[in-house]
């Protein structure tokens, strides 16, 4: 049977972190160590928090080995690959920085080029990491009007338009 001793400065930390607003998880766990403070074996605590006494015993043996930072669940799958990650970020900067328009789907293009397969939302999700203004463009038709005829439409509509009278 594992038994933990707290001792006083430990004891107050866990009563004060009790008192936080805490995911479920990480409440019942807390639990389960001040019940194994107070002398509960693992089965007794699974019964009473309905849990299998392995989840107990797991989370008792958590708090040993790291203290209060054991009573918060770890990530799951692998840690991020902080390599890659600046290796896309540099490449998708070097990219930004020319002068044109891009896709999503034309940076992850052109990241192919340099040996990276990605997606083109996986693309967004690094513009977002790296902070960078991304809106999809604009479909205008700006580029292709005649000044002059868009002057004249204009003066035209200026006339169409009712006037405003005044009450008498």
């Amino acid at each position: 049977m594992i038994r933990i001793h707290l001792d006083e400065s430990t004891r107050e930390e866990l009563h004060a972190l009790r008192k936080q607003d805490l995911p479920a998880r990480v409440r019942d766990r807390l639990e389960m160590v001040l019940l194994s403070a107070a002398g509960w074996s693992a089965p007794r605590i699974a019964a009473h928090l309905g849990c299998h006494h392995h989840t107990a015993r797991a989370a008792v043996k958590g708090f040993l080995r790291g203290g209060t930072a054991g009573l918060w669940p770890d990530k799951p799958g692998p840690p991020p690959d902080e390599a890659r990650r600046e290796r896309v970020g540099s490449l998708l900067r070097d990219l930004l920085g020319q002068e044109r328009t891009w896709t999503s789907r034309q940076l992850a293009e052109a990241l192919r080029d340099h040996g990276v397969a990605l997606s083109a939302r996986q693309v967004r999700r690094y513009l977002k990491l790296m902070k960078a203004g991304y809106r999809r463009t604009a479909s205008t038709l700006e580029h292709k009007q005649d000044p002059d005829k868009v002057a004249r439409a204009e003066a035209t509509l200026e006339s169409l338009k009712k006037k405003v009278r005044r009450a008498s």
